[in-house]
């Protein structure tokens, strides 16, 4: 069946996708794939190095440095994000809290960096749509494009000063999108796996959801890029390209939902309600 007849059946998203050609889909580069070891398990983390090149490389040195074992998720707050760094106290921190980072809150639109258009209408920015897997916002005047904050961004905490996150303290978000955060704080990656290893965490009952004490954190295990492991001991994930015929089904059937339970489709869709799926690659 070819994508245009899929486009106007009544298909899910599971049935969509199994009918999708194998050159709609892109492995993930081994050296943007982050493994974060949890005693729940594996959480893995898709870096977004054509859109904040030095957050990435900043957090790849820090992983390939072991900064992040033996870290912990030090907040939970619920609706919003969770946060991951080392204790304030602990000598590596100390040695990284005067380094500072140049902000890569957007960039310039690149014909390089491919864009997707969502149809709709967005509240925080003249156009959204997706770029290399993620969702993304322009502005044409500006010449001016960034990543946004949807469920599973992955973003560098910062203080007030624009140049204050480096790449040691990082959150994701496990909520209610946060679009307001969009071209304030750097936006690194995506989570593409695991999310609900993080989302279903204990809330913390501190300000801001921060734990109130260290019994209450939850530790990292391990941090890897996948480059680093073992080919045979990767996990061979795949996602969907968002330039691809099927992608463009997927957003379709999203907007336009005809199953019987839905008595009042609404016809469009957000930005970040457009899954973005990511499955393991058939050997």
């Amino acid at each position: 069946m070819t994508t245009t007849l899929l486009a106007a059946a009544v298909l899910s998203l599971a049935e969509i996708l199994q009918a999708s050609p194998a050159g709609d889909w892109r492995a993930l580069d081994p050296e943007d794939t982050l493994y974060l070891e949890l005693p729940s398990g594996r959480v893995v983390i898709e870096l977004a190095s054509g859109y904040a090149p030095k957050a990435a490389a900043a957090v790849r040195t820090l992983v390939r440095e072991g900064y992040f074992d033996g870290a912990a998720i030090i907040r939970s707050q619920d609706n919003y994000v969770v946060q991951w760094a080392r204790a304030e106290d602990d000598p590596r921190a100390k040695a990284m809290a005067a380094k500072t980072l140049a902000p890569e809150f957007s960039r310039p639109i690149d014909a390089k960096l491919p864009f997707t258009k969502l149809a709709y209408p967005d509240t925080y920015a003249p156009e959204v749509g997706f770029s290399a897997g993620f969702p993304v916002a322009r502005d044409p005047r500006k010449k001016q494009t960034w990543l946004v904050h949807c469920y599973g961004s992955v973003g560098v905490g910062r203080d007030n000063a624009a140049d204050s996150g480096n790449g040691t303290e990082l959150y994701a978000v496990i909520g209610q999108s946060p679009r307001n955060l969009d071209r304030n704080i750097t936006l690194v990656g995506r989570v593409v796996q695991g999310i609900e290893k993080f989302s279903v965490l204990p809330r913390g009952p501190g300000p801001m959801g921060f734990y109130e004490k260290p019994s209450e954190w939850t530790p990292i295990r391990g941090a890897k890029l996948a480059a680093d492991v073992p080919a045979t001991e990767r996990l061979a994930l795949e996602a969907l390209k968002t330039e691809s015929a099927t992608f463009k089904t997927v957003v379709e059937s999203r907007a336009n939902r005809k199953e019987t339970w839905f008595h009042d489709p609404v016809g469009r869709i957000g930005v970040c309600n457009v899954p973005l799926p990511v499955r393991v690659r058939a050997p």
